[in-house]
């Protein structure tokens, strides 16, 4: 991405400048292929040229982020005004027609000479009428390079033709543009360190969440195996090896960012074994995946939460009751949905809206923004998650 840019960044600066070097060429109505030998050769051309790009780097490399960003606005001032004092009194342009104007009227005569209308004897290469000129000099000659007896008097208006305008009305484009591009370039520098930031954060939020989940699950896990160790149940050494099983996902696998989808539904699956070592006859659990498990990605934990939450919520030890786990997949969707009655109402809701879910609704927000949707549903004495996620 940063080498595209700068390429990008390099082409527009070279046809930008490209377009300027051949500048001159419109205020020189003579041949062309002549006027672009003479360009070539000419030093002041080259003065000119590099006059206004060193200007232009100059502004944008240094003064702009060195004075003018960092609220240094009069050295910025001062050093702009001996810039525009240089022009001033180097006037580049006007040095370039002056040196234009003495070399074409050789190359003029010269083909004048061979051709098949020789100019009269009388006339004048710099620019002095003849007896055929009877409106005076050709629009493309300088009165400046002619007889001083036909430059205008002196006064106000033979003052300011001897400012180069040109020239200045380059240096002040120059400089608006260099200030322009100089801000354009801080602007999205500004914006990229702002979204940098933005997602350090939502890598940090997420960080802060999963390590919120992760104890908490393996606390209940830890509990059940407890509870068949002291009852001495024969399932102990399997329940630990799911939990060796489990552990090594959290650890290992929750650490990125995405996780193939077989690897989270394998966790849930060993986790409601666990649970169901604990569980008497009076709780069911249904646990159904259906669709094709290719290649899909989530979120690790993203539905453990609720799972979690069926299951510490979801049964009694004195009323039968039933547990719903149902996972579909299929090309563009990722649907889950748990379903189980509610016990100790107050409490439990009280919590499934705790930090579990909450967590889990950010995480969500972060990672699929307008591509997901979560409904939690809470009457008829049953509690429905149903979340549908678009990859």
């Amino acid at each position: 991405m940063f080498r595209f840019r700068a390429t990008t960044t390099f082409i527009i600066h070279a046809a930008g400048w490209l377009l300027f070097l051949v500048f001159p060429l419109l205020f020189l109505n003579s041949n062309p292929k002549n006027s672009i030998g003479i360009l070539l050769s000419s030093p002041y051309y080259w003065l000119f040229c590099l006059t206004y790009i060193g200007i232009f780097y100059l502004n944008t490399s240094y003064l702009i982020p060195q004075l003018f960003f960092r609220k240094k606005y009069v050295d910025y001032g001062i050093i702009v005004l001996v810039l525009f004092s240089f022009v001033y009194y180097f006037q580049p342009f006007d040095k370039l027609l002056k040196h234009h104007a003495l070399k074409q009227p050789l190359i003029a005569s010269d083909s004048a000479m061979i051709g098949p209308h020789p100019m009269p004897p009388g006339g004048d290469t710099l620019g002095a009428p003849s007896s055929n000129q009877m409106f005076g000099p050709l629009p493309h000659q300088d009165l400046r390079m002619q007889d001083p007896a036909l430059k205008r008097p002196k006064g106000i208006l033979q003052h300011y033709q001897d400012v180069d305008i040109v020239s200045l009305f380059l240096f002040f484009i120059i400089t608006a543009l260099s200030i322009a591009t100089r801000t354009v370039k801080q602007w999205q520098n500004t914006e990229q360190k702002v979204m940098k930031a933005e997602a350090e954060k939502v890598n940090a939020e997420l960080s802060f969440l999963k390590a919120q989940i992760n104890p908490h699950f393996l606390f209940n896990t830890l509990n059940n195996i407890y509870t068949l160790s002291v009852m001495n149940s024969e399932h102990t050494s399997d329940s630990i090896m799911k939990l060796s099983n489990i552990m090594r996902y959290v650890t290992d696998d929750v650490t990125q960012k995405f996780v193939p989808l077989q690897d989270d539904i394998d966790c849930i699956q060993n986790y409601i074994d666990l649970q169901r070592l604990r569980l008497g006859s009076k709780t069911q659990v249904n646990f159904e995946v259906t669709g094709t498990i290719t290649h899909q990605k989530i979120p690790p934990l993203i539905m453990m939460s609720f799972v979690e939450n069926t299951f510490k919520y979801g049964i009694s030890k004195k009323e039968f009751s039933t547990i719903n786990i149902e996972i579909k997949v299929n090309s563009e969707q990722i649907i889950f949905c748990c379903e189980n009655r509610k016990f100790n109402d107050k409490a439990g809701i009280q919590e499934r809206t705790g930090i579990g879910i909450a967590n889990t609704r950010q995480r969500l927000e972060h990672l699929y923004p307008k591509k997901h949707v979560l409904t939690i549903d809470t009457a008829d004495d049953k509690f429905k998650v149903k979340l549908i996620i678009n990859p």
